[in-house]
C-alpha cells in the first residue's frame, strides 16, 4: 500500500452521518420495534403477537378443543419456523403461561401434563407435554376463513397470518396482560368475562355512559387465584377513570376450630403472581427471626387446593392482630398496578381508561360484523349465479343432455347455446301452473304463456321458455358439467329452488345489516349474549373468584407486646460476639470464650427490650433483645447482625430506656445531648447521630443523671462545668467540651455536684471527691491536673 498525501483523501473516508445521530436513528427503530411487536398488547384482542402467533399456528394445526392433543415440541417448532423466528424457548414459555389456570383467568391452551404449579415450579420440557385450543381461544379465533380480519405476510414472505384476531369477547381485559416496553410498560389485571360483556352491552345501549356506570358493571378485577380486594371503592373508579392505579389484595383467610379453646388460621386465596413456596418461606423466616413472634408454625397442606395452616403463640392471640401483621411483613397482602397502556388500532400507545378499552374493543367487533357480511354476501352472490344456471339446466335438461352427448366442447355450447329456440328432444310435464312458473330465475313472465293440454297439465317446452338475455357464465356452465346424475332427480331441483329462496332473504338482511348501523350494534349485542351464556358465571368457570371487602386495620401494636416478656442476661465480648443467656445470672460468674477474647458487656434485661449500639462511627444500632442468639454457645458477631464497619469498634452496648437523654462526645473533645429515642435506629444501616471525621472517633456515650459534666483528657487535665452549657440535638459535630493542646479527649461523665465525682482508685475502691472547685471552669476551656489517686487509663468508670 504507497502512502497517499492527506489531500488525496476521498470523501468515502470521511462520516456522513454523527454518530448521535446515527445512533438515535437505530435506537429509535429498536424502540418502536419493542413496543409495538413485543411489550403492548392490542387493544382489539388483548394479544401481543407471540401469543397471537401461538393460537394462529394451533388452529392451522387442527387443535380445536374437542381434537387430540399435540406435542408442544411440534407446536413451538411450527410456531417458530413459520411466524416467530425468535427462540423456542421463550415461544414455549408463552405457550405454558397461557395454559395455567392460577396466571390466566381464561386458559387459551388447554394443556395435558407438567406445566408449572402455583408454587412456582418450571413446566417439563416441552418434548413431554400436549396441548391444545379451548373453547376461549376458539372465540378469539372465530370469522378468521370469513375475512374478518386483515391479513400479513409472515417474516420470510412464505406464509400469511392475522394482523390481530376477530375477538368474540374482550380478552384484553378478561386475561389482562403484562408488559415492559422502552420508555413505557403496561400491566393489565384479568377480570370477569360476565361483567365485562355487561359493560360492553351498557356502553352499546348509552354510547356517551360515565366511568362510573361502567364500573357499577365492572366494581374490580377477577383474579384466577382469588383473594379479597380491599380497595376503597374511591379507588378503584379513579384507577378505572384514568387508567393508572393499584388495587390492595389479601390472601382468603378464616378460623379453624379445634375444641378446647385452641384454634388456627387457615388461608384458602393467595394473591396473584405470589409462588407459594416462597411465600412459606418467608412467613417461616418471620417466625425463625421472630419478627412475628405471636406465630408459632406455618404449615403447607395444600392438595389440588391452596391450604396454609398458621398456628398462633397462644390461644390468647387475636386473630386479626396476627393477620394485619403478616398482611404488613408478607405477600399475604400486596399492591397490584394498574397501568393500561395498550396499542389502539395495533399503531399508537395509550393510556386508556376502561371505557376506552371497551369502545376499542366494540369498534373493532363492528368492523369484524361489516367484514363478515360483506363476505357471506359474495360467497351468496356466487352461490345464487350457480343456482341459476343449475335451475336454468334442469328447465332444459334434455338439451343440456343433447349438448353434453354430441358436442365436441359442450362447454363453450351451454355457454353460447340459444335456449330460447325451441328444443327438438322431448316434454317434461308439469302438474300446475304454479308448479311450471315457480323455478323460472330471470324469467320474463309476460312472455311465458303455457298451454294446457288436453289432461290439464301444462307442458314445460311447449311454448318454447324465453330466459333474460344474457349467456351462461364460465361458472354456470361449469357448475352444470359437474352436476351428478343422482342430481337429475324431481326433489333435487325442489332443493335447489328452496336453497334459492333462503339465500335471496338472507341477502336481503345482509344488505340491510350492512346499511344500518342500529342493526349492527343489535347484532352485536345479540353476539355478546351467546358468549356471555357459554362463558359466563353460569358456565364451568365463569364466577366470579375474587371477592370485595374492607380492609379491617389494626392499630400497629409494638413489637414489645407480641413478645413474650421473659428476662434474659446480655453477654457481650471484646471481638464483638454477643448472645442472650436465659435468666438473670450473676454479672460475676465465671462464662466461657473464644480463644484470645474476654467479656466486655454484661448485663441484665428483658426480651422485649431494645439493645443500643453505639460505633466508633458515630452510628447507633437497635438490636431486639428477643432476636439475640441463645447462650447455650458462643454467640454470634454482632457485626452479622449490624452494619457495623470492621473499622469500626463499638463504643457502647446498653438497653434503650425511653425518654432518657445521653451524653455523646468524639476524641476530638466535641459533643451534645441527645434525647434516647433520637437515636433509636429502624434499619441495619442504623442512624448517623455524632458526625466524625478524618482520624475522629465517637469515644463517649453516656446516659445523663445530674446537673454537671465532667472530662478528662489524653493530658490527664480534668474539666467540670455546668450540663446546661451543653446543647441538646438530634444530630452533628456538636460543641466543644475541652481545649487541648496535644492529644484529644479521654472520657467524659455527667454527675451531680452536690453528691461529688466518683471513680475507682488503682486498688478497685471507689473514691469520691466533693471539692471540686479548683476543676471547675467554663466549658472549652484546658481545666487542671487530675485529682490524687485518678485512674492511670484516664477513666472515670
Amino acid at each position: 500500500m504507497t502512502d497517499q498525501p492527506e489531500d488525496d483523501l476521498t470523501d468515502d473516508r470521511q462520516p456522513t452521518e454523527s454518530l448521535s445521530r446515527a445512533i438515535g436513528e437505530r435506537y429509535l427503530t429498536y424502540a418502536l420495534s419493542t413496543i409495538m411487536h413485543r411489550a403492548l398488547p392490542d387493544a382489539r384482542d388483548g394479544l401481543k403477537p407471540v401469543h397471537r402467533r401461538i393460537l394462529f399456528a394451533m388452529r392451522e394445526l387442527r387443535l380445536s378443543a374437542t381434537s387430540a392433543f399435540r406435542k408442544s415440541a411440534k407446536i413451538s417448532g411450527d410456531v417458530m419456523g413459520n411466524y416467530h423466528p425468535h427462540g423456542d424457548s421463550a415461544i414455549y414459555d408463552a405457550m405454558a403461561r397461557l395454559a395455567q389456570d392460577f396466571n390466566v383467568r381464561y386458559p387459551l391452551v388447554d394443556g395435558q401434563g407438567n406445566f408449572g404449579n402455583i408454587d412456582g415450579d418450571n413446566p417439563a420440557a416441552s418434548r413431554y407435554t400436549e396441548a391444545r385450543l379451548t373453547a376461549v381461544a376458539e372465540a378469539l379465533l372465530e370469522g378468521l376463513n370469513e375475512d374478518a380480519v386483515d391479513f400479513r405476510e409472515n417474516y420470510d414472505g412464505t406464509l400469511t397470518e392475522p394482523v390481530v384476531l376477530p375477538a368474540r369477547f374482550p380478552n384484553l381485559l378478561a386475561n389482562g396482560s403484562s408488559g415492559i416496553a422502552v420508555g413505557m410498560a403496561t400491566n393489565i389485571p384479568p377480570h370477569n368475562i360476565d361483567e365485562l360483556i355487561g359493560a360492553a352491552l351498557h356502553l352499546i345501549k348509552h354510547p356517551n355512559a360515565a366511568d362510573e356506570t361502567l364500573i357499577e358493571h365492572v366494581p374490580g378485577p377477577d383474579f384466577p387465584t382469588g383473594g379479597v380486594i380491599v380497595e376503597p371503592p374511591a379507588q378503584i373508579t379513579e384507577a378505572y377513570r384514568t387508567g393508572r392505579g393499584s388495587f390492595r389484595l389479601r390472601a382468603k383467610w378464616e378460623i379453624e376450630d379445634l375444641g378446647r379453646g385452641q384454634w388456627q388460621i387457615v388461608v384458602t386465596e393467595i394473591p396473584y403472581q405470589v409462588q407459594k413456596s416462597k411465600l412459606i418461606e418467608k412467613l417461616a423466616e418471620l417466625i425463625q427471626t421472630k419478627k412475628v413472634p405471636i406465630l408459632a408454625d406455618v404449615r403447607d397442606e395444600s392438595a389440588d387446593d391452596v391450604r396454609l395452616v398458621l398456628e398462633p403463640r397462644a390461644r390468647t392471640v387475636d386473630a386479626d392482630v396476627l393477620m394485619s401483621t403478616l398482611f404488613r411483613n408478607s405477600d399475604l397482602e400486596i399492591r397490584f398496578s394498574l397501568n393500561m397502556n395498550v396499542l389502539i388500532d395495533g399503531r399508537t400507545p395509550k393510556v386508556c381508561s376502561l371505557k376506552e378499552v371497551l369502545r376499542a374493543f366494540l369498534d373493532h367487533r363492528q368492523d369484524v360484523l361489516r367484514r363478515r357480511s360483506r363476505h357471506r354476501l359474495g360467497k351468496i352472490d356466487h352461490r345464487l349465479e350457480v343456482l341459476e344456471g343449475l335451475i336454468v339446466a334442469f328447465l332444459n335438461l334434455d338439451r343440456v343432455i343433447d349438448i353434453i352427448r354430441y358436442d365436441d366442447d359442450p362447454k363453450i355450447a351451454m355457454m353460447y347455446e340459444d335456449w330460447s329456440k325451441e328444443h327438438q328432444s322431448g316434454q317434461r310435464r308439469a302438474t300446475s301452473e304454479a308448479d311450471y312458473v315457480s323455478p323460472l330465475i330471470g324469467v320474463d313472465l309476460a312472455k311465458v304463456t303455457p298451454q294446457p293440454d288436453t289432461t290439464g297439465t301444462y307442458l314445460a317446452g311447449d311454448p318454447p321458455l324465453r330466459f333474460a338475455d344474457r349467456d351462461l357464465s364460465d361458472m354456470q356452465a361449469e357448475a352444470i358439467l359437474n352436476m351428478r346424475l343422482r342430481s337429475l332427480r324431481r326433489l333435487e331441483e325442489l332443493e335447489l329452488v328452496a336453497e334459492r329462496d333462503r339465500l335471496l332473504e338472507e341477502r336481503a338482511g345482509l344488505e340491510d345489516l350492512l346499511g344500518d348501523e342500529g342493526l349492527q350494534w343489535k347484532r352485536i349485542a345479540e353476539e355478546l349474549r351467546e358468549t356471555r351464556k357459554q362463558f359466563g358465571k353460569t358456565s364451568e368457570f365463569g364466577a366470579r373468584r375474587t371477592q370485595f371487602a374492607e380492609a379491617t386495620e389494626v392499630a400497629d401494636v409494638p413489637l414489645e407486646a407480641m413478645i413474650e416478656k421473659e428476662p434474659i442476661t446480655v453477654v457481650c465480648s471484646s471481638m464483638g460476639w454477643i448472645r442472650a443467656m436465659k435468666g438473670h445470672i450473676a454479672l460475676d460468674s465465671e462464662l466461657k470464650f473464644k480463644d484470645g477474647d474476654e467479656g466486655r458487656f454484661l448485663f441484665h434485661a428483658q426480651t422485649t427490650d431494645k439493645i443500643l449500639v453505639f460505633g466508633s462511627n458515630g452510628r447507633f444500632y437497635t438490636l431486639s433483645a428477643a432476636n439475640l442468639p441463645g447462650g447455650r454457645g458462643m454467640g454470634e458477631p454482632l457485626r452479622l447482625m449490624v452494619d457495623l464497619p470492621n473499622e469500626a469498634e463499638i463504643v457502647t452496648l446498653r438497653i434503650h430506656r425511653p425518654r432518657a437523654r445521653l451524653l455523646v462526645a468524639s476524641s476530638a473533645g466535641d459533643g451534645f445531648v441527645v434525647p434516647e429515642d433520637e437515636v433509636v435506629a429502624q434499619t441495619r444501616a442504623g442512624k448517623q447521630v455524632l458526625t466524625v471525621r478524618g482520624d475522629v472517633r465517637a469515644r463517649v456515650c453516656s446516659a445523663v443523671a445530674g446537673d454537671h459534666v465532667a472530662v478528662v483528657g489524653d493530658n490527664r487535665k480534668v474539666l467540670v462545668f455546668p450540663l446546661d452549657e451543653l446543647p441538646e440535638m438530634a444530630k452533628g459535630k456538636g460543641v466543644r467540651l475541652q481545649k487541648y493542646k496535644d492529644g484529644g479527649m479521654s472520657d467524659a461523665i455527667t454527675f451531680a455536684l452536690g453528691a461529688g465525682l466518683s471513680w475507682k482508685d488503682p486498688a478497685g475502691r471507689t473514691r469520691t471527691e466533693t471539692d471540686l472547685d479548683e476543676w471547675i471552669g467554663k466549658r472549652a476551656s484546658a481545666g487542671r491536673m487530675a485529682p490524687r489517686g485518678f485512674p492511670r487509663d484516664n477513666r472515670f468508670t
